[in-house]
C-alpha cells in the first residue's frame, strides 16, 4: 500500500466534510496518517506544533513572534473532545506503527488501532464517514489482488449503508470493481501518482430535536 504525507491525508479529511461529532473508520490504515490527521483536526492542533522550522532563523522574523504565534495555536487546542475515530489493518505490525505515531502526534487516547481483516469491518453506529487509502495495484503482479479487494469492499461496505465513503486510488476501474458510481469524483495527486477521490455519500442523519 502507497503511504500518503500528511498533508494529503488532511486534505482528505477535510474535502470529506467530517467534523468531530462523526464516527470515522480507515479500514486500511497503515502507519495510522489519516485517522491521525482526523485526531488533530478534531481537536483542533495546529499542523507541525512541536516542530522546529528553518525559517525560525531568518532575522527577518522576530523569535517573539514564533513565541505569539505558537502560544496562540496552543490556547486554540480543545482536548475536552471525545473523538469517535478506529483505524484498522490486517497488519499488526502496522496496528503497533500506527499506535506508536498517534501517541507521538499526541492523540493516542482519541484513536481506537485494531488489528481487523476487511470482514471484520463493523461499527455500532448508524451514521458515519469512512476515509481509505487501499492499495493502488501499482506493483507488478498485484493488480488481480487489488482488483479482487476492491470487489470485496463493495461487498463489505455495504454492512455500513447508512454511511459516506470515501476512497483515494488510480485504479481508472474502481467504479467498476466496487460495484458502485461515485456521487463525486474529485482528481488529486500522491506524490507523482495520479488518483482520484471516490465520494460516496450516505443518506443525511436526521437533525436532533433542539
Amino acid at each position: 500500500m502507497l503511504q500518503i504525507k500528511e498533508t494529503l491525508a488532511a486534505g482528505l479529511v477535510i474535502l470529506s466534510k467530517w467534523e468531530p461529532e462523526i464516527p470515522l473508520i480507515d479500514p486500511f490504515c497503515g502507519s495510522g496518517t489519516i485517522p491521525i490527521e482526523a485526531a488533530l483536526i478534531g481537536l483542533n492542533i495546529a499542523p507541525g506544533i512541536n516542530r522546529n522550522f528553518a525559517a525560525e532563523n531568518w532575522p527577518q522574523i522576530p523569535k517573539k513572534l514564533w513565541e505569539k504565534c505558537r502560544m496562540e495555536a496552543k490556547e486554540k487546542i480543545n482536548l475536552s473532545k471525545k473523538l469517535d475515530i478506529a483505524g484498522y489493518d490486517a497488519d499488526a505490525e502496522a496496528i503497533k506503527i500506527a499506535q506508536s505515531n498517534a501517541l507521538k502526534a499526541m492523540v493516542g487516547n482519541q484513536i481506537s488501532f485494531e488489528q481487523r481483516s476487511l470482514n471484520q469491518l463493523s461499527s455500532k453506529k448508524k451514521y458515519g464517514k469512512i476515509i481509505c487509502n487501499p492499495p493502488y495495484g501499482e506493483r507488478l503482479g498485484s493488480k488481480k489482488e487489488v482488483e479482487k479487494l476492491y470487489k470485496e469492499m463493495g461487498r463489505f461496505f455495504k454492512k455500513l449503508d447508512t454511511w459516506s465513503y470515501y476512497i483515494l486510488t488510480s485504479h481508472r476501474n474502481f467504479e467498476k470493481l466496487f460495484g458502485r458510481k461515485a456521487t463525486k469524483k474529485r482528481k488529486l495527486y500522491n506524490g507523482d501518482i495520479r488518483v482520484d477521490y471516490y465520494q460516496y455519500y450516505g443518506p443525511k442523519p436526521p437533525k436532533t430535536a433542539t
